[in-house]
């Protein structure tokens, strides 16, 4: 009871002191020298094992942070996402296992090398030992390709992007060193080293023998645009042109209705309309006749561009246009939250060619539910909005159908809807996601993206979620991933198939 051990405690206190001072200092002085080495010995436990335990544990399943060097948040936030994408990461180790082989100089693939160990570092599912990483390097070696960008100056981590992905397209394309003729030594090892060789059995010609070093990196894709008259429907030649990343304007909003990214997609692929546009075909036809008493000599009509997606890369980079223009010519930035979601079908924005259409039949994903029966089965629901609240409700061409997602969480759980993909060709998976913090002068940028898998799990992507701000790491969920305004959303292209949820 408390009473009792306060009536003990008082008699100790009332015996140490009836005793002598040399017995009291003597008992003093052993227990300094106990208490002494205790805590010698509890110090010396702490800085041996203490440390390293705590480490692990806070490291297991976590990233490593970047050292802020003044203004480098839009350096960090856009490693960090990267780094959340393997293929990425695996283009980048096989260029640099090609260049070793072709016995490229170090200069010429800096960049490549340097992006690869912060990368590596950054995805790594054990634990490092440092917990704050260093990226200045990286501004080292992209100033071997002329771009000076200040670590003190305020830098946008769209831009940085496409100044990193037009580097690593330089290096590439820069041929390795030919070997001279008469270098025996060269060409024998070149010769020994190499394991497979080349032999042509036919007198034909030789066909062009792919190389690594060639190919493009997964977040590179193609556009096709084309026009049409709208008089004779003469379609002209396909044109193709690439991208690294798909930078979409936000249209406007309407009242009491969300904004999503399905909208964006449809505004950035919905046909133009250029109107007195001559037509060879048009003018063609009606050559020679006399109108309004004169001869046509050349017809212009109205012609509609249609743009749409003709490669889709293996790393898709969505960018989301929040510049704007006020009456007075200020910049503003645009702060409404985009509903997106962790899958994306992107066959509904993939041009298909004439033959594909007549090879590919009709399907459109189908919605189930536990609770909707009867019609609404029938309605399909387009990236996580219903058809009423598109942006473009047209018909669209190329035999494309609609997308839909697996989850949205942001329309909320009581619709408990669930999405078949086993039709979907072009399904794409979440794996980071850029937010700016701030207006146009001035901010921060932070990210949300996937940790590292378990090494015991088949899939290359983790589950548990991380917010990322310079050198502050924290886990976080795909909600709050999902709740957050992107700026900049990084997907992979994922093989679809009826088992996709169950493994979830």
């Amino acid at each position: 009871m408390p009473w009792c051990r306060q009536q003990a405690a008082d008699e100790l206190v009332r015996e140490f002191l009836r005793s002598g001072s040399s017995a009291r200092n003597k008992m003093m002085k052993n227990w300094g020298v106990i208490g002494g080495i205790a805590a010698a010995m509890a110090a010396g436990v702490y800085v041996l094992w203490g440390p390293i335990t705590d480490r692990k544990k806070k490291r297991k399943g976590m990233v490593p942070g970047l050292l802020n060097l003044g203004n480098t948040c839009f350096m960090n936030s856009l490693l960090q996402g990267l780094a959340a994408c393997p293929s990425f990461i695996r283009w980048l180790e096989d260029f640099s296992q090609s260049s070793v082989s072709l016995a490229r100089p170090e200069t010429d693939t800096r960049l490549s090398r340097t992006l690869l160990q912060l990368l590596k570092a950054l995805s790594s599912h054990e634990p490092v030992e440092d917990d704050v990483l260093d990226a200045g390097c990286l501004l080292e070696a992209l100033r071997l390709h002329r771009w000076h960008i200040s670590s003190f100056e305020e830098q946008d981590a769209h831009e940085l992007f496409h100044v990193l992905t037009s580097s690593l397209e330089e290096e590439r394309g820069r041929r390795p060193k030919v070997t001279h003729l008469f270098d025996m030594e060269t060409l024998e090892k070149s010769v020994e080293s190499s394991e497979k060789t080349i032999s042509c059995r036919s007198r034909g010609p030789l066909h062009p023998i792919p190389s690594l070093w060639r190919t493009q990196h997964p977040f590179h894709g193609r556009l096709t645009s084309y026009m049409a008259c709208k008089h004779c429907e003469r379609q002209s030649p396909v044109r193709y042109d690439s991208f690294d990343s798909l930078s979409l304007s936000i249209p406007a909003v309407q009242w009491g209705r969300p904004l999503t990214l399905d909208q964006c997609l449809q505004h950035f692929i919905s046909s133009e309309t250029i109107k007195e546009v001559e037509c060879e075909n048009c003018t063609k036809t009606q050559a020679g006749e006399v109108v309004n008493g004169q001869v046509v000599e050349s017809q212009r009509t109205t012609f509609i561009k249609q743009l749409k997606l003709g490669k889709l890369p293996q790393c898709l980079c969505i960018h989301l246009q929040r510049l704007t223009w006020s009456t007075e010519g200020a910049p503003i930035k645009r702060q409404e939250h985009v509903q997106f979601s962790e899958y994306l079908s992107m066959d509904r924005y993939k041009h298909c060619s004439a033959a594909q259409r007549l090879q590919k039949p009709r399907r459109a994903p189908k919605p189930s539910s536990s609770d909707a029966t009867g019609d609404s089965h029938d309605q399909t629901v387009v990236n996580g909005v219903d058809p009423e609240h598109h942006n473009n409700n047209k018909p669209l061409t190329n035999g494309a159908f609609s997308s839909v997602f697996i989850r949205s969480p942001g329309l909320g759980p009581q619709l408990n809807l669930t999405y078949d993909y086993s039709s979907s060709e072009y399904l794409f998976r979440l794996t980071a996601v850029l937010v700016h913090h701030g207006d146009m002068h001035s901010g921060h940028f932070i990210t949300y993206r996937r940790g590292p898998p378990s090494p015991r799990s088949p899939s290359p992507f983790g589950l548990q979620w991380l917010w990322v701000s310079d050198d502050s790491v924290r886990k976080a969920s795909l909600q709050e991933a999902l709740s957050s305004s992107a700026y900049l959303l990084f997907y992979e292209r994922v093989r679809s198939r009826p088992g996709l949820l169950a493994e979830e």
